[in-house]
């Protein structure tokens, strides 16, 4: 079953001045929702956060996710760009965000934020793992309607067409990316707090995001169509793939090491 990537414009409203777009809602219903629920899963373990300090902690979260994701992008996907017009970092209407950068970002914002209020650095980064998926299904379905991070050509009986690129059926890469690191990712971590909540070793749910995250991404990588100013690595690895692999080993030695 062949079908046509319906046509979906990527600004939802333009005020003029201003153009509202469904990647930037993305992040902030992401946001939003994941507050919400880091409240709820909080007083449901051991209850360690007040609501204030959630509600303080996620105007850090913001400033880490998107200064991390754009310096990712920057420097792992446009490193040439950036050497010869360092303003490009600052040109951020021009789109370009890093998942990985973005975890950096997130993971630093964390640390300082605990460091600062005296709170378990794994407690806090346990809940973001949580509910990261929420934003991470929100963003590959906003890559979807942006006709970014397309799938490579291919015979499989279920493809998308995307009339912008070309008329040759495509891996929908993004609404994978979306089931697997969003829906599947999300319900396996929700799962094993509920079933854990009260005497799960704190670190845990931090360690199996990564882990599981990365081999999903890394696979899914393969029916991605892989950037075209960069290619592929040893003809056989993109980008995306070779990140994945220190935050593999890092949910790895954090698991054991906990």
């Amino acid at each position: 079953m062949i079908i046509i990537q319906p046509s979906i414009d990527p600004i939802l409203i333009s005020l003029g001045f201003i153009d509202i777009r469904w990647y930037s809602l993305s992040y902030i219903f992401a946001f939003i929702l994941g507050s919400i629920l880091i409240k709820k899963l909080n007083r449901q373990s051991f209850n360690i956060l007040s609501n204030t300090q959630i509600d303080k902690f996620f105007i850090w979260a913001v400033i880490g996710v998107i200064i991390g994701g754009r310096l990712g992008y920057v420097v792992f996907y446009q490193s040439k760009l950036f050497f010869f017009d360092p303003l490009y970092l600052f040109e951020i209407w021009k789109g370009g965000m890093s998942f990985h950068g973005g975890l950096i970002g997130i993971i630093l914002s964390i640390y300082l934020f605990a460091k600062k209020n005296n709170v378990n650095f794994f407690y806090l980064s346990d809940l973001v793992s949580i509910v990261a998926p929420i934003g991470l299904f929100l963003g590959r379905i906003s890559n979807f309607i942006n006709t970014e991070l397309y799938g490579r050509v291919t015979e499989f009986p279920f493809a998308f067409i995307y009339p912008l690129v070309d008329n040759n059926p495509r891996h929908p890469s993004q609404l994978y990316e979306a089931l697997f690191e969003g829906i599947v990712l999300f319900f396996i971590l929700y799962l094993y707090f509920i079933k854990n909540k009260k005497r799960y070793i704190i670190g845990n749910l931090s360690a199996y995001f990564l882990i599981i995250y990365s081999i999903f991404r890394f696979f899914i990588e393969y029916l991605r169509e892989p950037d075209l100013h960069l290619g592929l690595f040893f003809n056989y690895l993109s980008m995306g793939q070779i990140l994945c692999i220190p935050i593999f080993l890092a949910g790895i030695f954090i698991l054991f090491r906990r």
